[in-house]
């Protein structure tokens, strides 16, 4: 599919848009001259990040579906259309498999994945019927292309995000939809998301989830280098101009996407 066009004076929506890359995000689509609309669960961080950027802020928990379609009248009311959606909001913290409890999976879904999936249910119609197309990019993260020891719950739910975003892809596109679709894979990112933990409300019990500075752990620990969210931003850009199903910060990690490959391919030989 040719790729975004224009960006002035169209429409778009950032999940998770008061910090990290969500607001890299948002501030880059508002230099590009688009409207944007910034949702977020923390309302101190949000009304702070939308007067910065000249944003309209809705506070949105986008576990809630309920939530989602307030924002999405909300942006209606204000604008009238949608012309791109960032399905980006998402919680990070880390925990061995054996340790998690089913709290703690059900809570990592549904921001993580059930998070997309209400923001796609919702604003997919609404591109669709914009005369002018639109965009939906969902962020997942290089732990949604290949696993990472110790974050398990948020792999699965990225490996979900990436597995959805590829067949929506495929649908936009058989369908000659004037869709497209992205999906931004961000390497180690200089982000909140090792904080996530404050916004879990309402658990009782501890799990087995705690927030963890990533970059102590040892998949992160040596040569990879950590980039500002900006590159995340820039990576969304240039994949909107060249209509490209994937948006990547950091070219350093193909190898670890290659090993994964290579393991995958090797087993199809096996006799």
């Amino acid at each position: 599919m040719a790729g975004f066009g224009s960006f002035e004076g169209r429409t778009a929506v950032v999940t998770g848009g008061a910090s990290g890359i969500g607001l890299a995000i948002a501030r880059r689509l508002r230099a590009e001259g688009m409207n944007v609309v910034i949702a977020d669960i923390d309302p101190v961080a949000l009304e702070a990040a939308a007067a910065e950027i000249g944003a309209l802020a809705v506070r949105t928990d986008v576990s809630r579906i309920a939530e989602v379609e307030a924002l999405a009248e909300a942006v209606l009311t204000a604008h009238g259309s949608v012309d791109l959606v960032c399905n980006n909001a998402g919680v990070g913290p880390a925990g061995r498999l054996a340790d998690l409890t089913l709290a703690d999976w059900k809570w990592m879904l549904e921001v993580n994945l059930w998070g997309v999936i209400h923001g796609l249910h919702v604003f997919l119609p609404l591109l669709k019927a914009n005369p002018r197309g639109g965009w939906v990019v969902n962020t997942a993260s290089m732990g949604g292309l290949s696993p990472v020891e110790g974050l398990g719950a948020y792999v699965t739910a990225k490996y979900g995000v990436a597995g959805l975003t590829e067949t929506l892809a495929l649908e936009l596109a058989s369908d000659g939809a004037k869709v497209g679709a992205t999906l931004l894979c961000p390497g180690p990112i200089r982000t909140n998301i090792g904080r996530s933990m404050r916004h879990r409300q309402g658990e009782a019990a501890p799990g087995g989830l705690a927030d963890v500075d990533v970059s102590t752990m040892a998949h992160y620990r040596n040569a990879i280098p950590w980039r500002p969210p900006e590159d995340a931003a820039e990576a969304v850009v240039r994949a909107l101009r060249q209509g490209a199903l994937y948006a990547i910060t950091h070219p350093e990690q193909r190898d670890r996407i290659e090993r994964r490959m290579g393991a995958l391919l090797a087993a199809f030989e096996q006799e």
